[in-house]
């Protein structure tokens, strides 16, 4: 019989490391077909701070990091991690650095047709972001999103187009930070073994082995 797991997954959908992280999982969970794994995608904000109506990204990251090299080879080394991942970050193509709390409505409320589908709409939003260049605060655009991932998206945006959960998803943000969520993703294994950081698929695999063994483990550092 497989043995089940729970893995919850702390993530964002702007964070270019998130979508490295959930294509090393799957890959983890690929070469472990004998778990069965049930994966929860929970909420977390890079920067809660942005406003709703979002930000320009250009602008936004000269203000954070002021090198526009240091940005240029940034997003050389991710988009060269990300093709051997089958990812293609267009950053060429992003104008808005966007509030992600409406994206996080989203994300929960895909939880409730299964983790499956949770899943699709989660990798559907790292595309509209990254490769089209889609600003994935716009309630269209994620409803659109939705549709992709083969949910039931009238429903969902009719629900985004009300205040729903919009403070359970802010408190579980600051519930992640709470418990020592700073970065991510972070992948919290059989709610014990935490893992930080988007580490190879092999590294993921032997945290599996591990979460479903018996003895305590102490949390992976990030690379």
């Amino acid at each position: 019989m497989a043995s089940p797991l729970t893995i919850d997954v702390f993530s964002d959908p702007i964070c270019p490391w998130c979508w490295i992280g959930k294509r090393r999982l799957e890959a983890a969970l690929a070469a472990r077909p004998d778990v069965n794994a049930t994966v929860r995608y929970l909420p977390f904000q890079l920067d809660p701070t942005i406003p709703p109506e979002g930000l320009d990204r250009h602008e936004y990251l000269t203000s954070k990091f002021e090198d526009e090299e240091r940005i240029r080879a940034m997003h050389e080394q991710l988009a060269a991690i990300g093709r051997d991942e089958g990812i293609g970050y267009v950053f060429s193509e992003i104008s808005r650095a966007p509030n992600t709390l409406d994206a996080h409505r989203a994300i929960r409320w895909a939880a409730e047709e299964g983790p499956i589908g949770q899943g699709a709409l989660v990798e559907r939003l790292f595309e509209a972001y990254f490769t089209e260049g889609e600003d994935i605060s716009d309630l269209d655009v994620i409803g659109r999103a939705a549709d992709d991932a083969g949910l039931d998206w009238e429903t969902l945006r009719d629900r985004l187009d009300t205040d729903e959960d919009v403070e359970i998803v802010r408190e579980e943000v600051q519930r992640a930070r709470a418990i020592g969520v700073e970065g991510v993703p972070c992948f919290i294994l059989a709610g014990k073994l935490v893992v930080m950081g988007a580490h190879p698929g092999e590294v993921l695999a032997e945290a599996i082995d591990r979460a479903l063994g018996d003895e305590d483990e102490a949390p992976a550092e990030e690379d």
